[in-house]
């Protein structure tokens, strides 16, 4: 929740991230997913569960059912603050459908539009609010809809931000690992700041976090674990470093030699005095992907809730409601310039039955995002994370790409 300040407090940024957390557990493959654009989805859903299901959506949550629907709104309302951010949320319902007064007045204002019953007309409707919410990064509207949806809920996120510092464009071919024989559109960049790269120890071994500042107050963190480590504990760990978690090692503290994965401290000579240098090489990356929220249905709290036999939603409707549809639709663009992410999330519910000179020395650090890592998109200021993912297939060098 936000405090008389605008600030959005820590309960809800660690509720948020704490979805994060857990569903990064799952993650493989090259992936993005945004928690905070379905978390509030969930709690304006668990104000108006009832029973088992009620409990479940509240565990999802994070919170207790009765504060999950002011937390939503005023998540929304400092999303909609944010710099680089666009936000909105989306509820349409049959016109046949009588809501709660109490519940519909809990959402943000100006959300509710109807379904008219036309597939057709209605999902052309839906992706028009999806491309307008997210400036046409994602076009589609993830729901399905079918003759018995009665209410549609859904959340759009759309962030930007331009990089502080450019990189600049390389062709890269690892020596090494999965990308071995590929050349793929590298980023390199200097700098004598060394504190935006640290090492953290983790329970699951070391990794290696690299802040790159944006623009608009949102900055993305790179992660590399060790090899062995999976997607889930990598970015487990950075959501973790958000709040101290973790022990870490700043680049100035550095020691000599492999001082972390795909990291390399080294003591230089040089032809004259010069300050310390953070030489990074990472990958540009391009990706979209669609997540059926029910195939991880505990995950989200929606195991009761989408029994369809039944209704769960008594403070939403006097008619028995369901979940029949609950999808994301995501993308991340991480290039020489800024960052690009975009997410919608639908929740759609049917009817229930119920150089060399001695004299000068210096150190240099070069780190290698040179194969698969970890990405959060986070709000400089509040800690939420926005977006993450893992990269498996960063962007190929094209000669004829115009790099």
């Amino acid at each position: 929740m936000t405090s008389a300040s605008g600030v959005l407090a820590g309960t809800t940024v660690g509720a948020v991230n704490g979805l994060t957390a857990r569903w990064a557990g799952a993650a493989s493959g090259d992936t993005v997913f945004s928690a905070a654009g379905v978390w509030p989805l969930l709690a304006f859903l668990a104000d108006g569960a009832g029973g088992a299901a009620r409990a479940e959506l509240a565990e999802a949550v994070g919170l207790p059912a009765e504060e999950a629907a002011a937390a939503g709104r005023e998540l929304m309302g400092a999303l909609g603050g944010m710099r680089g951010l666009d936000s909105a949320l989306g509820l349409w319902t049959k016109r046949t459908l009588e809501l709660r007064e109490a519940w519909a007045q809990g959402l943000p204002a100006q959300t509710h539009g109807v379904l008219t019953g036309d597939e057709g007309a209605d999902h052309a409707a839906l992706d028009a609010w999806s491309v307008q919410r997210t400036g046409g990064l994602i076009e589609r509207m993830p729901v399905v809809l079918t003759p018995d949806t009665e209410l549609v809920l859904a959340s759009a996120l759309a962030m930007r931000t331009e990089w502080q510092h450019p990189f600049e464009e390389w062709p890269v071919r690892p020596q090494a690992g999965p990308w071995y024989g590929r050349t793929l559109l590298g980023l390199r960049r200097s700098s004598v700041l060394l504190d935006p790269i640290g090492v953290a120890d983790t329970p699951e071994g070391f990794v290696t976090e690299l802040k790159v500042p944006g623009t608009t107050g949102i900055d993305v963190h790179l992660l590399l674990g060790e090899e062995r480590m999976t997607p889930g504990q990598v970015l487990s760990a950075g959501v973790s470093l958000l709040n101290h978690g973790h022990p870490v090692t700043s680049g100035s503290q550095l020691p000599y030699g492999e001082a972390g994965p795909g990291l390399r401290v080294d003591k230089e000579r040089c032809m004259s005095p010069r300050l310390p240098t953070l030489d990074v090489t990472t990958m540009a990356y391009d990706m979209a992907a669609h997540h059926d929220l029910l195939e991880l249905h505990k995950l989200f709290g929606l195991t009761t809730a989408r029994d369809t036999a039944y209704g769960h939603f008594p403070g939403i409707s006097g008619s028995p409601l369901a979940i029949g549809s609950a999808q994301q639709s995501t993308m991340a663009r991480f290039g020489a310039l800024g960052f690009r992410a975009a997410a919608v999330t639908a929740v759609a519910a049917a009817p229930g039955s119920a150089r060399l000179d001695p004299g000068h020395v210096t150190t240099t650090i070069r780190a290698a995002f040179d194969r698969p890592f970890a990405f959060l998109a986070v709000h400089r200021t509040s800690r939420l994370v926005l977006a993450a993912g893992w990269v498996t297939d960063p962007k190929p060098y094209r000669e004829d790409g115009g790099y």
